[in-house]
């Protein structure tokens, strides 16, 4: 059994592009919100959280820029302008800095599952387009995303 080769730039690669750049703009828009959440987030709970969301904020960082240099390696361009990323995303960007930490975590989990949900839809054609090594990044997002969407929720049980 032969093992198809991702056509770099070619149609297989261009069929990724824009369900790639879509999972791109949705880390670009968590990374701001996680990085408000950080800023804003009060309560009782404020040296833990405060903490957290900036440890995922810089997790963020670093699935934007593995997905991006995925992107190029296989001959793509990655959105990289905020107008290209708020355009694409699924998940929208949040601006109260009056909200919960409790609708904070919410809304964290939320678009977590969001990002999942779309990276798995893009991994499924990764697969389907014979780019199994983008699907792997893909499939590895998604599993840190659920664990992470496991502990937000873990966080918000009483």
């Amino acid at each position: 059994m032969s093992v198809k080769e991702p056509d770099l730039a070619g149609p297989a690669a261009r069929n990724l592009e824009k369900p790639l750049n879509v999972q791109l703009s949705n880390w670009a828009v968590a990374y701001i919100k996680l990085h408000h959440c950080h800023w804003f987030v009060k309560g009782p709970e404020f040296q833990s959280l405060h903490a957290k969301f900036e440890e995922l904020y810089d997790w963020a960082a670093e699935k934007l820029d593995e997905l991006a240099e995925r992107m190029l390696a296989i001959g793509l361009r990655p959105a990289s302008t905020l107008k290209e990323y708020m355009s694409l995303a699924e998940i929208r960007e949040s601006g109260d800095p009056s909200e919960s930490a409790t609708k904070m975590l919410e809304g964290a989990a939320s678009d977590f599952g969001t990002m999942a949900k779309g990276l798995k839809a893009a991994a499924e054609t990764a697969e389907r387009n014979g780019d199994s090594a983008t699907a792997d990044v893909l499939n590895g997002q998604i599993e840190e995303l659920e664990k992470q969407i496991w502990m937000l929720k873990a966080t918000l049980s009483k």
